[in-house]
């Protein structure tokens, strides 16, 4: 038991890890010349324009960017949750209150991707001088973290339905 607890430790530090690489890192959106995310766009690495209110679609970044920062909070506070219910649990009870937090940022995570991938186009192009961008680019390494910190945070809050307080 104390080898399966260990590991579904790791598995929610390793989800809460992505989470915030995800959310932190410039790299959603990448080309030749310059990265973006949804808190900036920066050319050549020294360029660098924070996303703010000129931008056509901030909206939908400013969900994007709501939907990422949920994500990792919960995630945060599920970690806690379980923590305390770990000594607080009787015998043969299941982590359902962690579980569902954990959803919960499962679903916020997707919310931010999803919402991503179908408005790239235009949250990039919402602006004239960065036009090339919405050609030029492909999805960068912190977009696919986002979305497998989706799958983990689902994976992690199945298993915390599923599991139940053992000796």
């Amino acid at each position: 038991m104390l080898v399966l607890l260990v590991f579904i430790i790791f598995f929610h530090i390793v989800s809460a890890a992505l989470l915030f690489i995800a959310t932190i890192d410039n790299a959603w959106w990448v080309g030749e010349e310059f990265v973006a995310d949804v808190w900036r766009i920066c050319f050549n690495n020294t360029n660098c324009t924070e996303i703010g209110d000129t931008f056509q679609e901030f909206s939908t970044l400013q969900a994007v960017q709501a939907s990422m920062i949920l994500s990792t909070i919960l995630c945060c506070i599920a970690f806690l949750v379980f923590l305390l219910q770990l000594f607080r649990l009787k015998q043969g009870e299941r982590f359902v209150l962690t579980s569902i937090i954990q959803l919960m940022s499962c679903l916020c995570v997707m919310i931010a991707a999803s919402i991503y991938t179908d408005r790239r186009q235009d949250i990039h192009s919402g602006n004239p001088e960065f036009y090339d961008m919405t050609t030029d680019g492909r999805y960068g390494y912190a977009f696919i973290l986002a979305w497998v910190a989706f799958a983990f945070t689902f994976l992690s809050g199945l298993m915390y339905l599923i599991l139940r307080k053992r000796k």
